[in-house]
This record gives C-alpha cells, structure tokens and sequence, in this order.
C-alpha cells in the first residue's frame, strides 16, 4: 500500500502564497494520476486538482490560473503550488493517489 503525507499548510493572508507537499511511501511512478482535493469546514470533498504521469493537468474552476499541480516521480512527490489564495481556499487539503490511497490532509486557512 502507497502511504502519503501532506505538508506545507499553514495561515496565509489573502493574496499570499503556499506551497503543498505530498510524499509517498512507495512509488508514484506506475500511477496514472495523482491529484489534491480539499475540504472546506462542514463541506464535502472536493477536487482542487489532478496530473497524469504525462504531466497533463486539471484544474477546479475556481483555481484555474492560481493553482499550479506538479509531481516528481523519482522523489516520489507531488507538489500544489498555491498562488493568489483567497479566504475561500480555506480547507483541508488532501493528496490523493490513483490507486485510491489518501493523505491525512493538511489544514491552509487564509485569513486577514
């Protein structure tokens, strides 16, 4: 089983910046897709964003343009590069494998 941990939350002000990461245990490299979805407070999960092992992403309509996703296989990484945040990209963020494994999340509030 591919264990994933998150990282790089935090507070931010609006218009600020973060930078995610999401280590494996094992290898992403025979994975087709990785992705990252968030939860917002009392709300369902959603997806923020996705990359295939060819490099192509997807993004949620409303991070399009802010949000940019990134994986490296021989680190065994994926990346959320988080630009421009606004308060409502307050959320537990989780990285999220192919093979349907899940990261315990990492909480970003953005807050003035």
């Amino acid at each position: 089983q591919v264990q994933l941990v998150e990282s790089g939350g935090g507070l931010v002000q609006p218009g600020g910046s973060l930078r995610l990461s999401c280590a494996a245990s094992g290898s992403i490299f025979s994975i087709y897709v990785m992705a990252w979805y968030r939860q917002a407070s009392g709300q369902q999960r959603e997806l923020v964003a996705s990359i295939s092992t060819g490099g192509s992403t997807k993004y949620a309509d409303s991070v399009k343009g802010r949000f940019t996703i990134s994986r490296d296989n021989a680190k065994n990484m994926v990346y959320l590069q988080m630009n421009s945040l606004k308060p409502e990209d307050t959320a537990v963020y989780y990285c999220w494998s192919g093979n349907r494994y899940w990261g315990q999340g990492t909480q970003v509030t953005v807050s003035s």
